[in-house]
């Protein structure tokens, strides 16, 4: 992992100006007699295959903010998104990995010089690679199969160099979360790198969800083995990875599959007093056995009351087309700021389209419905784009709205059929009262 910051920064800065270059190739080949639709094609998975190539090999934050933008992939429109979901989706679950003598040395400084004699057998290559560490599978010195997270080095001077590198690109980025501003993005994820940064803390995160979830018929939280501030050991889980089912799962398994997630992101809060705060498909899998495995549980929000109150009411009240109450009540919550003058009819009609996952028996979850929200918001000239840039969102929802709208990007991508409705009634405080 490159740690200085002119290594990071030079690398990051190939992005935009491989894009022009290609560019001005494309436009010689055109001259050529090549037709615009295949130099268009050809500058288009060329660019989604560098960006793969530079944030995977830099890891850190990189990398993160490529996961990020990987769940928002369902937006964007099916002409132009065949291989930025390929180049994206490679990163929800894998990248180049570190060489096996830096590995050794992490678990010496963290586990000891001794570190192998904890395991009956460590397995040198990485099972996944992921942003700022990767995992080995190991079997414990009693025989328990484990997976062992390794933190790269160096991943914390690189983090914070990345994120305050990828705000001077920030435009490179926005065709992949139509609707939503980039900078935003990039400080919260800056917000949470720290917290990431420290395993101990993570593993105390895993070990609170895998209480509340043990035995859970639904849902499979391993349990934490030992844990360092750089290196975690937990319980090995077999299971297929949300990022293949989005690919060639079956009908059955999509459906399964996101009714799992909701389940697991809305009740969370009520049964842990915490919210999984990092959804991107690399995180989650389908077991054999139908359950949800949850994984990386580095950044969470802690919501100790549970879901906030007031957010089912929004639901509700849109839902049952009350649009002066609804407006009241986002004043009140400062969704809408003091002094700011909005027209409760168009509140009403921005947030109303969002609510309807809650509104029917089963909702099906398709990429066309996020790309219409996505242009809907995104469009300069509409009436929705003015009404969103006057909404303001408060301290306390943002880690909530990341969840929400990331969840909502793999729905899509699952193409999942459920019925969000009575997930919400259960878990949501405020929706069905």
């Amino acid at each position: 992992m490159p740690r200085k910051t002119v290594a990071r920064t030079a690398r990051l800065a190939s992005l935009p100006l491989g894009v022009a270059g290609r560019a001005v190739g494309g436009w010689g080949r055109r001259l050529a007699g090549q037709s615009a639709d295949e130099v268009s094609a050809e500058l288009t998975a060329r660019t989604a295959e560098q960006l793969f190539a530079v944030l995977g090999q830099l890891k850190g934050g990189a990398m993160k903010f490529g996961q990020a933008l990987s769940v928002f992939e369902a937006a964007i429109p099916d002409e132009l998104a065949a291989p930025y979901r390929e180049a994206l989706t490679k990163l929800q679950a894998a990248a180049p990995p570190m060489s096996a003598q830096v590995m050794h040395r992490v678990l010496a400084q963290q586990l000891g010089r001794g570190w192998r004699s904890r395991f009956a057998d460590f397995d040198d290559t990485p099972a996944a690679a992921a942003s700022i560490g990767q995992v080995h599978r190991a079997t414990w010195h009693d025989g328990r199969e484990v997976a062992v997270k390794v933190q790269y080095p160096g991943a914390d001077e690189a983090l914070l160099s990345d994120l305050r590198q990828l705000q001077r690109f920030s435009r490179l980025f926005q065709p992949f979360a139509p609707g939503m501003e980039i900078k935003p993005l990039l400080r919260e994820l800056t917000d949470r790198m720290v917290e990431e940064l420290d395993y101990r803390a993570e593993a105390d995160n895993q070990r609170a969800f895998a209480k509340a979830f043990t035995g859970d018929p639904l849902v499979l939280v391993p349990r934490v083995i030992a844990s360092a501030p750089k290196v975690t050991i937990t319980e090995w889980v077999d299971g297929r990875p949300l990022a293949s089912i989005i690919r060639e799962g079956a009908r059955g398994e999509r459906d399964t599959a996101g009714r799992l997630l909701s389940e697991f992101h809305f009740s969370s809060p009520a049964r842990v007093g915490l919210l999984h705060s990092d959804p991107h498909p690399g995180n989650f899998m389908l077991t054999p056995d139908d359950r949800l495995c949850v994984i990386d549980f580095g950044a969470v929000a802690r919501l100790p009351e549970g879901l906030p109150r007031p957010l089912g009411a929004m639901i509700r009240l849109s839902l049952e087309d009350r649009p002066t109450e609804l407006m009241e009540l986002m004043r009140d919550e400062g969704f809408i700021r003091d002094g700011m003058r909005l027209d409760p009819e168009h509140v009403l009609a921005y947030l109303a389209p969002f609510a309807e996952p809650a509104a029917t028996g089963t909702f099906h979850f398709t990429r066309k419905w996020m790309q219409r929200q996505a242009e809907r918001i995104g469009d300069l000239r509409g009436q929705d784009f003015k009404t969103g840039r006057s909404l303001n969102l408060p301290p306390q929802y943002l880690l909530i709205h990341r969840v929400t709208t990331g969840a909502t990007g793999i729905l899509c991508q699952l193409d999942a059929e459920f019925s969000m409705r009575e997930i919400i009634s259960r878990w949501q405080p405020g929706f069905a009262e």
